[in-house]
């Protein structure tokens, strides 16, 4: 269960801006930008990605004998997040790191930790040609790129055709296209006795859970609008009410859990339905499962819909001594081939246009992956800058308070939290 464990470390950033709180805004690194040599990464602990890391470097090391890399687990910590921010204070961070947190780069930026990968010739057309139209959300507010979008879990909704069947709904086909039909197959789940709650997210107060509640809906019902744009809030806007409006009415009507689970909800029936990524094809791998988009209103086409990407990206960091072959590498790693076998081996969809087609036959030979493969081309990301944190924690917290436990105004709390994400925004 990926998303939970490696974007539960930001917290702890949050946490720690007193020891990061140095500035600087990292950029070209000088002659170590052209320098060429041995390099040292880091990658995910996760199983799938350790193997594909190790392939790449290997694959890498036998044509370089002058520039070898070096690949590593990145060192155990409270978190990823934590670790490298550690890293960047003690001057010993690597040169690269395949499991940087979109929620953390504008502040490992502000401690002067990142390279601007546009700092080298070919690296803004490099990263615009690969990631398309989806590269912009990876922007500071310069336009540069502290991050190379790498690879997202474009988010849906499974659920249970058993208990679907089990509560005579139709399970091949069925009615969660818009926020009415969405609340009366929960109704119809939940009284059937099937499951104790028809969905039930996470209802912690972690920033990082409004990613998989409200944004993929958020997402959806503006058709890819983002949490704040030109340094302004957007959520409490229409569509950001009636989202919340909806999700309200979810909980009021106990469709939808109002305590932790300790457990995983979706696996052990507790629920009916869950709002996942592709890493969840493995982890389900024992539920009769189906996947349909997030839904809508009034019930987005499939092919229109819009949903939370949660990527993971690389980072390039000021440490490093040769930039020069961190930036070659880089780019093989995340070349045509190098994203096949990082499709093949992990699951996880890289961020480059035409996934769908590019790599038609994986997905013809890998059915269930074919929606999400679809999906990765509509998503946002979380809002860029420094205080990216603070800014989806204060929503998170009026989101807590109204929504999930029906406390006051929802729409005065979206804006109210609103007014608090201006003002961090403008800190920016």
């Amino acid at each position: 269960m990926q998303r939970r464990t490696t974007l539960i470390g930001a917290t702890v950033l949050l946490a720690g801006l007193g020891l990061t709180a140095c500035s600087g805004g990292g950029g070209g690194g000088g002659d170590a930008l052209t320098a060429k040599g041995p390099i040292t990464i880091w990658y995910s602990n996760n199983e799938s990605e350790v193997a594909w890391g190790k392939a790449a470097v290997e694959g890498w090391n036998a044509d370089h004998p002058d520039e070898q890399v070096k690949g590593q687990e990145i060192p155990a910590g409270k978190s990823s997040e934590e670790v490298i921010g550690a890293a960047i204070t003690a001057g010993n961070a690597p040169c690269l790191v395949y499991n940087t947190a979109p929620s953390a780069v504008g502040q490992f930026q502000k401690q002067g930790g990142l390279v601007d990968l546009s700092s080298f010739d070919d690296g803004a057309d490099y990263v615009e040609e690969r990631s398309g139209d989806l590269a912009e959300q990876y922007q500071d507010a310069d336009g540069k790129y502290y991050q190379l979008p790498w690879k997202s879990n474009p988010v849906m909704i499974f659920y249970n055709k058993d208990l679907f069947t089990q509560a005579g709904l139709d399970a091949e086909a069925p009615a969660l296209s818009t926020y009415d039909d969405f609340l009366a197959t929960s109704k119809t789940l939940v009284d059937a006795g099937v499951s104790d709650y028809a969905i039930h997210p996470a209802p912690t107060s972690e920033f990082f859970q409004t990613q998989f509640d409200f944004m993929p809906l958020y997402a959806a019902a503006t058709g890819g609008t983002g949490l704040v744009e030109d340094g302004k809030a957007t959520f409490a806007d229409d569509e950001g009410e009636t989202v919340a409006g909806f999700w309200r009415d979810l909980y009021d009507q106990g469709l939808a859990g109002q305590e932790q689970y300790t457990g995983d909800s979706f696996a052990d029936g507790e629920a009916a339905m869950s709002i996942v990524g592709p890493w969840a094809v493995n982890v389900y791998s024992d539920v009769n499962w189906g996947a349909v988009p997030v839904p809508t209103e009034d019930g987005t086409p499939a092919d229109e819909t819009y949903t939370f990407s949660d990527a993971k990206n690389v980072g390039m960091y000021t440490a490093c001594e040769n930039q020069g072959t961190a930036w070659e590498f880089l780019k093989f790693s995340t070349s045509e081939e190098q994203d096949r076998a990082l499709l093949e081996t992990t699951g996880q969809m890289p961020i480059r246009t035409d996934l769908a087609t590019t790599y038609a036959d994986y997905f013809e030979a890998n059915p269930a992956y074919a929606l999400f493969g679809d999906q990765a081309a509509r998503t946002i990301e979380v809002p860029s800058g420094p205080n990216t944190v603070a800014e989806l924690q204060a929503l998170r917290d009026a989101w807590s308070k109204s929504v999930i436990f029906g406390e006051g105004d929802v729409d005065q709390a979206l804006g109210d939290a609103a007014t608090k994400v201006d003002e961090l925004a403008a800190q920016g």
